[in-house]
């Protein structure tokens, strides 16, 4: 990579995100989540989470990516591999006679997808937008939805063995339960870990996809 594509990716890291997943469309689904994830990785550093206070050298962490999104005070992550991309907020095309948390539709690298307000989805307090505010598109299989979130900071390694799938619901906010595959406990973070499958093709989103 270039000193002058590492200059643009920390001037926009969301362009950045933009142009790598438009350049590896063409290529097959395992090297389109490596490419994701890479692209994430320093895409996201202009504004990733950092061990300031401790002022230790970072250890290397082996383990599957994971992109790191938050939604009122608790930290999610899915996958990298699901992930087709993250977008600033952007004019929402309105869409007649959907459920409320459909704010309509966009258009992502040419396919339509429909935009879903996560909040409102999970029966949240729905709160302005702010300049934080982040469009998440996730895939899996053919279904691709874009969520509204209220943030994404990084691309985070998770070692498997720290994912507590039975963890308690104490754990885990009762409005993520039906879609939490369990929790990662890394450091003092406490790591929500979704099942895009589950929430992707829940019941909900399934009635809403039927009537559409």
């Amino acid at each position: 990579m270039s000193s002058e594509d590492l200059r643009k990716m920390q001037r926009d890291p969301l362009a950045a995100i933009q142009q790598q997943v438009k350049a590896q469309s063409a290529t097959s689904s395992s090297s389109s989540a490596a490419a994701m994830a890479a692209a994430l990785r320093l895409a996201q550093a202009g504004y990733t989470r950092t061990n300031e206070s401790s002022g230790a050298a970072p250890q290397q962490v082996i383990g599957e990516q994971y992109l790191v999104f938050a939604l009122a005070d608790r930290e999610f992550v899915v996958k990298a591999e699901y992930v087709q991309g993250v977008e600033r907020f952007i004019d929402i095309t309105q869409v007649p006679n959907v459920v409320s948390w459909v704010r309509g539709v966009i258009n992502l690298r040419g396919s339509i997808v429909s935009v879903v307000d996560f909040r409102m989805f999970l029966d949240m307090e729905l709160l302005p937008y702010t300049p934080r505010t982040r469009l998440l598109s996730l895939q899996c299989n053919e279904m691709v939805i874009c969520f509204v979130v209220d943030g994404v900071s990084e691309m985070l390694p998770i070692p498997s063995g720290a994912i507590n799938s039975q963890a308690r619901q104490a754990a885990i906010p009762y409005w993520a339960v039906p879609y939490a595959a369990g929790c990662a406990i890394l450091a003092n973070r406490v790591l929500v870990v979704l099942d895009i499958a589950r929430l992707l093709f829940c019941e909900k989103m399934q009635r809403y996809e039927a009537l559409g």
